[in-house]
């Protein structure tokens, strides 16, 4: 990877996140929501949920004969996917924590 690449990345990072908090803040601001973290996070909370009610609905639909194991198989595999998403999200902020807790006063 060269050193115009990465800073093409940082820049574009850079940019993908001012545009998030722009739009964040004008929706907070307009509808008095929560910070965009933390909305961003719910949302990601939420889609984890949809997608394990997703995958747990899909497989009773096979096993009454209304679903292939194909669609099966994705519906779980998707849910399998945000779950160890979230895991990786949550395991972050506790070390994160952890890290906190461990620096001097």
């Amino acid at each position: 990877m060269t050193i115009g690449s990465v800073s093409q990345a940082l820049s574009a990072y850079g940019a993908a996140a001012r545009r998030a908090e722009a739009e964040a803040g004008a929706a907070s601001a307009a509808k008095g929501v929560a910070p965009w973290f933390e909305s961003l996070l719910k949302a990601e909370i939420d889609g984890a949920r949809a997608s394990l009610q997703a995958g747990e609905a899909k497989s009773i639909e096979a096993l009454s004969g209304r679903a292939s194991l194909q669609q099966v198989v994705e519906a779980v595999t998707e849910a399998e996917l945000s779950l160890q998403k979230m895991t990786a999200v949550r395991d972050r902020v506790i070390s994160a924590y952890q890290e906190i807790m461990r620096m001097p006063i």
